[in-house]
């Protein structure tokens, strides 16, 4: 969690931003500093994680909104990088004050989309494609429907809105899922043994990295947008 909170704190929250990573949070770190109702928290990787961490926060803490962020795969090929998706549950999109929260998301450039939610990081072309196939499903990530669920138990609006950081035609340098914890973290002493093993990896992570900081900044732009309409 980006910053300590209080019971008492609760009645002056309105916003809580909800992304797995603190890389994801970065871009948007700066803008949430200013602004004393609105709050991040790092919920970790998967659905386990982002429940238990909503859930624990939801027991001292009553937002108005809970947004769910961070990076996510591109499974439509007319997305790109730097995209940034969201999703409102249809049947909560013609009901207030969601359809607000869809002009506010649509005036600041984010494009409407179904999310799939995956238990694992889909890391090649092939596997994108068969999950769309499978789904219909335009955009994939790891955690909002855990979140979307505890807080639609406890009636707190909650949209998801992610940025894409890799698109339905790359794959990614690394097979991530296999470098991860138990916890599903990244296990950087696995991460150093695979660039060891494969060093013209290098590159590619390198460019991922220019990627995932790109599509950071754009999902805080569109977050801001949100945020001071």
């Amino acid at each position: 969690m980006e910053r300590e909170l209080r019971t008492e704190a609760a009645s002056t929250m309105r916003t809580l931003v909800c992304f797995a990573l603190k890389e994801e949070a970065g871009a948007f770190r700066k803008i949430a500093a200013g602004k004393s109702d609105v709050f991040i928290l790092i919920v970790g990787i998967g659905r386990a994680n982002a429940e238990r961490s909503i859930r624990e926060f939801l027991t001292a803490n009553s937002p108005d909104l809970v947004l769910t962020c961070g990076f996510a795969g591109g499974l439509n090929p007319d997305l790109k990088i730097g995209d940034v998706a969201f999703d409102i549950p249809i049947e909560k999109q013609s009901e207030p004050p969601y359809v607000g929260y869809c002009e506010k998301l649509m005036a600041a450039g984010a494009k409407p989309a179904k999310f799939f939610c995956a238990d694992r990081i889909a890391t090649t072309v092939a596997e994108k494609q068969k999950v769309r196939a499978a789904t219909g499903a335009d955009v994939v990530e790891m955690e909002s429907a855990a979140i979307q669920a505890v807080c639609a138990g406890r009636n707190i609006p909650c949209v998801t809105v992610r940025v894409i950081s890799d698109t339905a035609h790359e794959d990614l340098p690394l097979d991530f899922n296999a470098l991860a914890k138990p916890d599903k973290s990244i296990d950087f002493g696995k991460l150093a043994w695979a660039i060891a093993r494969s060093p013209g990896k290098i590159g590619a992570l390198m460019a991922l990295q220019k990627k995932t900081n790109f599509a950071a900044g754009q999902l805080a732009a569109v977050l801001q947008k949100i945020i001071s309409a």
